[in-house]
């Protein structure tokens, strides 16, 4: 799939049920290796303030199809990459249900930071093959590639009505997904093994 392809809308067909039945046993069971790691979340909210954090939210196809229906209808304006639409103003995330990996995963606790490349790349693996093997398109790309895709093919709403800046949005360009990557690409053991 090249990146200007729209992901096709099955919202409501018996494979797209069975896939995303899957992807959310697969989230179920990082949640729970996450936990067993016991990370610190601050409930500071940076993380979702990608531009302050200096990271960049990638996810695939699979993942925002998975985010696109559990997820309630966005709570700000989609920007252009700096901050997460699901964010309400005091910092809470609204779409922790339908939340893709990298939101599960990634945590500020500094004695956790380096242990969650491998647990990523792990499940990142299980998501591929989630897709290979249903047929479903992989494009791994920012959140708001999908989302600013999504737009387009009218599978995302946009609230309606004059939008306020965010209290956090910021007034430059948001980073270049390279300038912090989450997640490393080589390959790790599995923290799932026993």
């Amino acid at each position: 799939m090249n990146m200007t392809e729209p992901v096709p809308d099955t919202r409501h067909d018996a494979v797209a049920l069975d896939r995303r039945d899957r992807v959310r046993a697969l989230y179920a069971e990082a949640d729970t290796a996450i936990a067993a790691l016991g990370p610190v979340c601050a409930l500071s909210g940076r993380c979702c303030r990608f531009h302050e954090a200096d990271h960049t939210l990638f996810l695939s196809a699979l993942e925002v199809d998975l985010l696109l229906a559990d997820a309630p209808p966005p709570v700000r304006p989609l920007d252009s990459g700096a901050t997460c639409p699901w964010q309400d103003a005091a910092g809470r995330c609204h779409a922790r249900q339908g939340r893709p990996l990298g939101c599960r995963v990634y945590f500020c606790d500094p004695g956790y930071l380096p242990r969650a490349p491998d647990l990523s790349e792990t499940v990142i693996a299980r998501l591929k093959t989630i897709a290979d093997e249903t047929g479903f398109p992989w494009e791994y790309a920012p959140l708001h590639h999908h989302l600013s895709q999504a737009v387009e093919d009218r599978r995302f709403p946009l609230l309606a009505g004059p939008h306020p800046p965010s209290a956090h949005a910021p007034q430059t360009p948001a980073p270049s997904p390279l300038s912090s990557p989450l997640w490393l690409t080589e390959a790790r053991a599995d923290p799932f093994s026993s």
